[in-house]
């Protein structure tokens, strides 16, 4: 794998699963890769708002024994109209390897296919695979074995958002029962609804949606929310807050759900929209190991698709 840009890169439910063992043992075993990557350089180039992305990822390449380059999308010269192209030939010169994060899906895929260096897709509007995995990742360290996390009730509770995206292949890949609750008008676009579907097909994941919140929190495992407005739908805010507001993530929900459900979210979040202050820092949730996990899971993404380079 040179590049991760959408979950779809990930070949197989095992190599998805394989990765996130092996993420597992790196957080259990830091000290085991720190020179992995020494003599690299990693460049982190960020043209939306990052604090978790950005920190994670230098801090990883930084523990593996690589150079992390974290580049201001202001300070760069496509900001003056410098081509995608010729950035990433021109990065290739000087770098092992990037983590991108733009609007447009279609950009981190020019960009990619003009870098003889690795790209990973740090957030696109499409995709956030490494939130995905670090979240996995999270539910797995609790489950202790795969089997165990497939016999979940995963439920996201929000919009058909980049995140939703990429857990919905993750889950159809790795055979979960993944469950997305939303309004009507909200739900993930066609063409990933038919592409999960496919997946799911083959391994036995169990896809569902509904606009019933209730519904789906009922028996589950795990919830998991996110902000109702992505950077970009900032215009819809007003339209978003009025049509999600019966999906709060809040006691009355978690009353739904198993009685050793635990709460997700992949921050920053909106304190009394999506979700109360009351149920973030409450007994079930697990926020703040899954913000860790993002460190673990990129330091083994780092290392995967390095060890494609000669």
């Amino acid at each position: 794998m040179k590049h991760l840009l959408s979950i779809l890169d990930i070949g197989s439910g095992c190599e998805a699963e394989s990765i996130i063992k092996k993420a597992i043992a790196l957080k259990k075993n830091p000290l085991s890769k720190r020179s992995a990557l020494s003599g690299k350089t990693v460049g982190i180039i960020m043209e939306k708002p990052s604090t978790r992305t950005t920190v994670s990822f230098a801090v990883a390449a930084h523990q593996l024994g690589a150079l992390p380059l974290i580049l201001s999308a202001d300070g760069m010269q496509r900001k003056r109209g410098e081509t995608i192209e010729d950035t990433a030939r021109t990065l290739s010169r000087y770098l092992d390897a990037v983590a991108f994060r733009t609007f447009s899906h279609g950009d981190l895929e020019t960009f990619a296919r003009y870098s003889s260096m690795s790209v990973i897709n740090a957030l696109t509007d499409t995709e956030h695979p490494c939130q995905a995995l670090g979240d996995l990742m999270t539910i797995a360290e609790r489950k202790k074995t795969f089997a165990q996390v497939r016999k979940t009730k995963i439920v996201f509770v929000g919009d058909g958002n980049n995140v939703l995206i990429s857990w919905l292949y993750l889950a159809a890949l790795t055979g979960l029962n993944f469950v997305h609750a939303a309004p009507k008008g909200y739900s993930a676009p066609p063409d990933v609804r038919r592409k999960t579907a496919a997946i799911a097909a083959k391994t036995g994941a169990r896809i569902s949606y509904t606009d019933s919140p209730l519904a789906a929190a009922k028996d589950a495992g795990v919830i998991y929310t996110d902000v109702w407005t992505s950077m970009g739908d900032e215009a819809e805010a007003v339209a978003r807050k009025k049509a999600f507001a019966p999906y709060q993530v809040n006691s009355r929900l978690i009353k739904s759900a198993a009685r050793d459900v635990v709460v997700m979210h992949c921050l920053p979040a909106r304190r009394g929209q999506e979700i109360t202050g009351e149920v973030i820092d409450g007994k079930h949730s697990i926020v703040f190991d899954q913000a860790e996990n993002r460190l673990h899971i990129q330091k083994t993404v780092l290392l995967e698709v390095l060890a494609t380079q000669k």
